[in-house]
């Protein structure tokens, strides 16, 4: 019987790349985010090359009713979730603690947060009663030290990086391994998402970078999920060769190499 993975966010960048992956090696997939109709392509796309099972669930997980209601129903006929991996999640302004926007502080605090815990109340008793899984929280070099202007978008990620922990212990007499992995640059959506749309200003973060990309991520969990059953990589942090962590980081014009 091939495993079941469960991607929150996975209408682009991490989660659109680990579906993908794990879709590629066999998995029946699980794919949630708030777009209908790119959750709708990527199933159909997975199915029509992968031939394995996709199952779409649009909701916002912001929102506990309709995290409940979706996954109540899912329940009917998905008895087990093999992997479950938050990954919704973004950052909204980028600005001093004096001048941020509330309402970007709500958003973040409701996805990065609230929303990781209403998906993972509803999976976790479903693990429990299996006596196995695996929980996979995507967090940040964010939650790991924080930096200028980054204040509530840090403490989120810091608050994922807390729950992983927290999560690991709660759930550890139940077989069910937890894994926090926190990337550094990545040119995803991310900072298009975080500027508001603005494409000029969300390139000029990746300038002269050879970031991060989605399938790099796709490529850690994957080797996080498949280890013996008896290893649990508990905290992973990647970046790319040129940042050393959320706050120091250099151009590739910088970096020193030898010369013949």
């Amino acid at each position: 019987m091939n495993r079941t993975i469960f991607v929150t966010g996975a209408t682009s960048g991490f989660g659109k790349a680990i579906a993908t992956l794990f879709a590629k090696n066999g998995y029946n997939v699980i794919i949630n985010g708030r777009r209908n109709e790119r959750l709708q392509e990527l199933k159909q796309s997975l199915e029509n090359e992968y031939h394995v099972q996709v199952t779409s669930l649009c909701f916002d997980v912001r929102d506990k009713v309709a995290t409940e209601k979706a996954i109540d129903e899912l329940k009917k006929s998905v008895t087990q979730i093999d992997i479950l991996v938050n990954n919704a999640g973004l950052a909204a302004g980028l600005a001093t603690i004096d001048e941020g926007d509330t309402d970007n502080w709500d958003r973040m605090i409701d996805t990065n947060i609230k929303g990781l815990l209403y998906v993972t109340r509803q999976i976790a008793p479903m693990m429990r009663a299996n006596c196995s899984g695996h929980i996979i929280n995507i967090g940040s070099t964010a939650g790991k030290i924080a930096y200028k202007n980054g204040n509530v978008y840090c403490a989120t990620k810091f608050a994922v990086d807390a729950l992983s922990q927290s999560m690991r212990i709660d759930l550890l007499p139940y077989g069910i391994k937890v894994t926090a992995i926190n990337p550094g640059m990545a040119e995803t959506e991310f900072s298009l998402v975080r500027f508001g749309g603005d494409e000029e200003r969300a390139a000029k973060m990746y300038e002269g970078v050879n970031a991060l990309q989605a399938t790099d991520i796709a490529d850690a969990v994957y080797y996080c999920a498949t280890l013996p059953p008896h290893v649990c990589v508990n905290d992973l942090t990647l970046t790319c060769l040129t940042q050393a962590n959320g706050f120091y980081s250099i151009k590739e014009s910088e970096r020193i190499t030898k010369q013949n």
